[in-house]
């Protein structure tokens, strides 16, 4: 029988559509019904194990999943023995602490004699002992944001993307406890034949997250501001410049951070730039 990697997902829940996207991204073709459960990659030596978030911390440690995806406030508080392999660049959140939007905040100390409701005991009672603060926690599996409103706690710890929630349940983020996202975890005793699946896999998800945050541009120049504009948009080495059929005219390729696209845009066109493409780019090997 053929070495499979096997890979842990969520089977439902706020990670397991990107999961499975990026997977896909990756080069793995397989199938995954509702209530599928496992399943293989076509085109990978990769099975795929549908659980529980909470639970793939413990089937990694136990070597019943070789590594999982999960979120890193998951990973932080079930203390498993395994490791952060790579980190995704999705499902980034946070952990924050909340207050009733009425009462005053006057920094940290202010939880010291306080209950907080949270589902994540671990991460907030290392947090406190960090910061010497005394407080009795709640440990509650749903609707955390409920429990100061009927009296169960005095704040809350919990997990915040928008702030949204907090808001529609008269609370208000005062303090981040950590920041999360969703993170490549694996056991520590990897066959080696695994071990070398993984490291195939890794390149890969490196390669799509690299061209998630780039572009690639071409644009038409003027000869004469070719230079100028290649000291713009230095590029993965340098930009590849291509005469065209037009005299006195080059194409000019490149690729771009996302981040500073606009700002891009903005000083190629006063150099005379002209017909400027921008293109998303599907894989990124450096």
């Amino acid at each position: 029988m053929e070495n499979k990697l096997r890979i842990a997902i969520q089977k439902s829940g706020r990670l397991q559509e990107k999961s499975v996207k990026l997977l896909r991204e990756c080069g793995l073709y397989f199938s995954n019904g509702p209530n599928r459960l496992k399943t293989e990659s076509y085109n990978f030596p990769a099975e795929i194990l549908f659980l529980r978030d909470d639970d793939i911390p413990q089937y990694v440690e136990d070597g019943v999943a070789d590594i999982g995806i999960v979120g890193e406030n998951v990973f932080l508080e079930k203390k498993k023995d395994i490791e952060i392999t790579q980190r995704l660049d999705f499902a980034k959140c946070r952990l924050s602490l909340a207050i009733p939007k009425g009462d005053t905040y006057e920094g940290i100390q202010s939880f010291d004699g306080k209950q907080i409701a949270t589902s994540y005991p671990n991460i907030i009672k290392d947090f406190l002992a960090k910061n010497n603060i005394s407080a009795e926690i709640h440990e509650i599996s749903g609707s955390v944001e409920i429990a100061p409103g009927i009296g169960l706690a005095d704040a809350i710890c919990d997990i915040v993307s928008t702030g949204s929630t907090l808001m529609s349940n008269g609370l208000k983020e005062v303090e981040t406890v950590i920041k999360s996202e969703a993170v490549l975890v694996s056991g520590k005793s990897l066959s080696a034949e695994k071990q070398a699946i993984l490291d195939k896999l890794i390149f890969r998800v490196k390669a799509v997250n690299k061209a998630k945050n780039t572009k690639y541009m071409l644009l038409n120049a003027p000869n004469d501001s070719v230079k100028e504009i290649c000291s713009v948009l230095p590029g993965m080495k340098s930009p590849t410049v291509l005469p065209l059929k037009e005299s006195g005219w080059s194409s000019v390729h490149s690729v771009v951070n996302e981040d500073e696209f606009w700002d891009k845009i903005d000083e190629l066109k006063a150099l005379g730039a002209q017909g400027i493409l921008v293109v998303p780019i599907e894989k990124m090997i450096l």
